[in-house]
């Protein structure tokens, strides 16, 4: 265990590391507390979860439309001013949303004042992301900060949940105005370090000039980028799938709400545990050719708990393995994802870049669940278990005909090994 953590240590010492790694985690528990926070306090005021289902899709759609945007932002001007201006402005509009709710506004003004807080949402996925590649020069301890940044997100999505009930008691409109404060301090914090402002346009491993001109194709015009963004695609539905079947096999094979937690946080133990891991070895060979593998373990584990759950309903003893096993590739999956984007894109797009992987997460999370919605009322958890493992198969498919043309590190498409298998 000890050979597992000892590189996320030596990481965390290094200067320009932990501050800006602690305050991008704080900026981004909103991404797990906002649309849980929006759910609670609209049905609450309102007594409709139809009302709060929009209000929540408005918010979503906005943030995932908005992302990439900002990174073309970041590209130009760099990360501070930015990160800073959007910290503050979706904090305010989700403050202003909130309250506005509470006081029983219109519904169209909630709407637009959500709306906005979601299109102004600050970008900090994709910076922090970018920000490793100035501050952390070393590739074996970059790549670590990369398995360790993707381990973070999956705790931010267990964690930020937990925050955000343990904040219920408290009268509705607390927790999402607790969240929007999360934003605000996390987003500035994150903005005044070393690595926010090394970060600046051309920057990277590669180098750059402080304003020096944008260059490179954008990365919508790069092959590599949309079929590494494609495979992205199919790991997020099938994400998305996983998410409401987790939800109705507790709801309605176990009949115990509390058991939804549960299941959320073995495949969240389950990621991490993989990230940490994945991040702390030394890979020999193109890392390329690990997505087809992690994203068909991936697929593989889903099939599993389909399985499990068959015979008379499901054995929660079998169950609860199963989705550990599951979430093992999860993070390895999304680490790799994010090199490949990084590795086909000009240094100078990569904020873009990144900003058009997490839309292509975010997005195809979100049509995962609308699709499991259908699925768990036609066939029911086990058959929404078994659509996520088709949608993330066929990533893994992509994965494995996409290997030709993306780049090995520091270099061209490799040519010399497409000919082999992958």
């Amino acid at each position: 265990m000890s050979g597992v953590i000892a590189p996320y240590l030596s990481l965390l010492r290094l200067p320009g590391v932990a501050l800006p790694f602690v305050s991008a985690f704080v900026a981004r528990l909103p991404l797990a507390m906002t649309p849980l926070g929006i759910v609670v306090l609209i049905e609450e005021v309102s007594g409709s979860y139809a009302d709060a289902g929009l209000v929540t899709a408005v918010y979503a759609l906005a943030t995932a439309a908005s992302s990439p945007l900002w990174g073309m932002a970041m590209d130009r001007v760099g990360q501070s001013a930015v990160i800073a201006g959007t910290s503050l402005g979706s904090a305010a509009f989700l403050a202003g949303g909130t309250l506005a709710a509470a006081a029983g506004a219109p519904d169209l003004l909630l709407l637009v004042l959500i709306g906005l807080a979601g299109l102004s949402f600050p970008p900090v996925i994709p910076a922090i992301r970018v920000a490793w590649s100035a501050v952390v020069p070393d590739p074996e301890q970059r790549r670590t900060a990369y398995a360790m940044d993707a381990v973070a997100v999956e705790t931010i999505f267990v964690l930020g949940p937990l925050l955000l009930t343990a904040l219920l008691w408290l009268p509705p409109a607390v927790p999402l105005l607790v969240t929007a404060l999360l934003m605000a301090a996390g987003g500035l914090t994150y903005s005044r370090t070393r690595a926010s402002r090394m970060s600046y346009p051309g920057s990277g491993v590669e180098g750059g000039v402080k304003g020096a001109p944008r260059r490179g194709r954008p990365p919508l015009t790069v092959r590599g980028v949309w079929l590494a963004l494609l495979t992205a695609l199919g790991m997020s539905v099938g994400f998305g799938q996983m998410d409401v079947a987790m939800t109705a096999s507790a709801e309605r094979l176990f009949h115990s709400e509390g058991l939804i937690g549960v299941f959320f946080a073995c495949t969240a133990i389950g990621s991490t545990a993989g990230g940490l891991w994945y991040g702390s070895r030394s890979w020999t060979g193109p890392e390329r050719r690990h997505l087809p593998l992690t994203l068909a373990a991936y697929a593989a584990g889903l099939a599993l708990v389909m399985l499990v759950l068959l015979p008379g309903g499901g054995l929660l003893p079998a169950v609860l393995p199963a989705l550990v096993l599951t979430g093992l590739c999860i993070s390895p999956s999304l680490i790799v994802q994010q090199a490949l984007v990084d590795r086909n894109t000009a240094p100078e797009r990569r904020s873009e870049a990144q900003g058009w992987l997490q839309t292509s997460l975010t997005s195809g999370s979100a049509l995962g669940m609308a699709l499991a919605g259908v699925i768990v009322e036609q066939g029911g958890p086990a058959a929404a278990f078994g659509a996520a493992a088709i949608a993330v198969a066929a990533g893994a498919l992509v994965g494995a005909l996409a290997q030709r043309h993306w780049r090995v590190a520091g270099g061209e498409p490799d040519r010399a090994e497409a000919t082999l298998p992958s």
